[in-house]
């Protein structure tokens, strides 16, 4: 397939750079087989069953975006993915200004040393902190790193360091939320509880490469960024209880639906996972786990609108795509939400 396929018109006035207050005030878009119908998203538990199992993605994104000066040089960089307790690969900007060995200044005591280049703006950094000191200097120093279509001209908000948090985030790692669990509040997971639905948590940290263009006209030669990611007993006993039981394995956004489809064996079980994952998903892809799936509204020609088409089918998504953007929903991070039947054409 092409990535012209998956393109589509947005105009810029639905794209949300706030989130729904309450967060769960968000409308829920519901992709069924047999069409679509217009809900919220507290609406959550009417369309799901006693049984069921959620399976949400407890990372918490860090403050990875740092500014520093190498020399003269103004430097912009966004880790994305750890490799070591001092070093991250990242993508700088302008990365033609950096060289191996070239140190930028990030603040009095806390500097990072390019070790190498890759391709497209990426750098390997090893900084001068490592672990949990790391983590606390990128706190003090570090912006939140928003996707680049949350304007903000003025810089970022106090409030972002809390709105682009889930309930669920535990695991700090992430360079990039799981938006689709943005939506959760409590009063909506005493309801879920109420109604007898569990949930699981799992962790994939999310990389900055989420928010990376597909440049390639054929989608097969896309070249996905690895992320890593945890499946722990506790999930895959919840999944094993759920499964038995006849529950639906409902997951909580992309993020978390690519991690249990990476641990899934071929006949939809489910084992322990730790590791990198760079599973691509695109139609024809056959699920093995996944009974539904929870997500916001993605990027026209991105990866992530490749796995809804996969999930729920192209031509059902680009009509209920239409059908959001007529109706005035919020697209993207800060935007509502999809609770998409699979297609089973």
């Amino acid at each position: 397939m092409r990535t012209a396929d998956f393109d589509f018109e947005l105009p810029p006035e639905r794209i949300a750079d706030r989130p729904a207050s309450p967060r769960d005030a968000a409308r829920l878009l519901v992709v069924r087989q047999n069409g679509l119908e217009d809900r919220i998203f507290r609406e959550l538990p009417a369309l799901l069953a006693p049984d069921d199992l959620l399976v949400v993605n407890d990372t918490r994104v860090i403050p990875a975006r740092i500014e520093g000066r190498r020399g003269a040089a103004h430097i912009e960089a966004t880790l994305h993915k750890a490799e070591g307790l001092d070093r991250w690969r990242a993508f700088a900007r302008p990365a033609k200004r950096l060289k191996p060995g070239d140190v930028i200044e990030i603040a009095g005591d806390f500097r990072a040393e390019v070790l190498a280049k890759g391709e497209a703006g990426e750098v390997t950094l090893k900084f001068s902190a490592a672990g949990a000191d790391l983590i606390a200097a990128l706190h003090r120093h570090g912006h939140m790193p928003l996707p680049p279509y949350i304007r903000r001209p003025e810089g970022e908000l106090a409030s972002d360091r809390e709105d682009y948090q889930t309930i669920f985030a535990r695991a700090e790692g992430a360079v990039a939320a799981p938006t689709a669990a943005l939506h959760f509040t409590p009063a909506l997971l005493a309801a879920l509880a109420a109604t007898g639905i569990a949930i699981a948590r799992v962790t994939l940290h999310v990389g900055a490469g989420t928010f990376l263009p597909v440049k390639v006209d054929n989608i097969e030669e896309h070249r996905m960024h690895a992320e890593w990611g945890e499946v722990g007993a506790d999930a895959v006993a919840a999944v094993d209880r759920a499964k038995a039981k006849g529950g639906r394995i409902v997951a909580v956004g992309t993020t978390s639906l690519r991690l249990l489809e990476t641990a899934a064996a071929a006949d939809g079980t489910l084992a322990p996972f730790s590791g990198d994952t760079a599973l691509f998903i695109t139609p024809g892809y056959r699920f093995k786990l996944v009974d539904r799936l929870i997500t916001n509204f993605h990027l026209p020609r991105s990866t992530l609108f490749m796995l809804v088409a996969a999930f729920a089918g192209l031509e059902r998504m680009k009509r209920a795509y239409a059908h959001a953007i007529e109706r005035g929903y919020r697209f993207y991070s800060y935007g509502d939400a999809c609770f998409l039947e699979p297609d089973r054409g």
